[in-house]
């Protein structure tokens, strides 16, 4: 499984989503002007991101199951 690029491009997606997360909360938490500034394109973003990652670990789940 360590050896198969797709579980990698997963691995690395399912990371994007969590340091996009952080800095969606890390913005809100702090508020201010960045928050009123960013925080819808945060969230546009985020979903995006975990949609692409929810894809690939489909993908591999089923490529690896037999497909």
């Amino acid at each position: 499984m360590a050896n198969d690029p797709l579980f990698w491009f997963a691995a690395v997606a399912c990371l994007a989503v969590l340091f996009i997360l952080l800095v969606g909360i890390g913005g809100f938490a702090k508020g201010g002007e960045f928050n009123k500034k960013y925080a819808n394109k945060i969230m546009r973003l985020r979903l995006m991101a975990q949609f692409v990652a929810v894809v690939l670990i489909v993908g591999f789940v089923w490529l690896r199951s037999g497909g």
